[in-house]
């Protein structure tokens, strides 16, 4: 099953902005790796206390974003032919403009061979 969530520090950056100490930078890149899953295959489950990926292979600007919910932001990003070809991805992750992770999520190895293009979607959630 696929695990996601808001990250501490993504929790702490929503927490001082409502309280208007700081400016909520916003989400500019989506991050993909291959190591959200255990050797057996299992998915691997988060936290929230992730600061990084545990393998990242590749990050991308964000493409698009839109509102499915009023209370929702899905944003969307573009993995062209050569992007991560022949490679299979079980984790992906939203950073702000600062670098930070902000939303984590793993889930079932997904292959990419060298002629697809893939979009993905990560929504977050409130």
């Amino acid at each position: 099953m696929a695990q996601g969530v808001i990250t501490k520090i993504g929790r702490e950056k929503l927490c001082k902005a409502h309280a208007g100490d700081s400016n909520l930078p916003p989400i500019t890149q989506m991050g993909f790796g291959n190591g959200g899953v255990e050797a057996d295959g299992t998915v691997i489950p988060t936290t929230g206390d992730e600061i990084t990926l545990r393998n990242e292979l590749l990050r991308k600007d964000i493409h698009s974003h839109s509102y499915p919910e009023t209370t929702s932001c899905r944003y969307s990003t573009r993995l062209d032919k050569l992007d991560l070809a022949n490679q299979n991805i079980s984790e992906m992750g939203l950073f702000d403009s600062n670098g930070d992770l902000v939303a984590y999520k793993t889930f079932l190895p997904k292959g990419k061979d060298d002629d697809m293009e893939f979009v993905f979607d990560m929504d977050e959630i409130f």
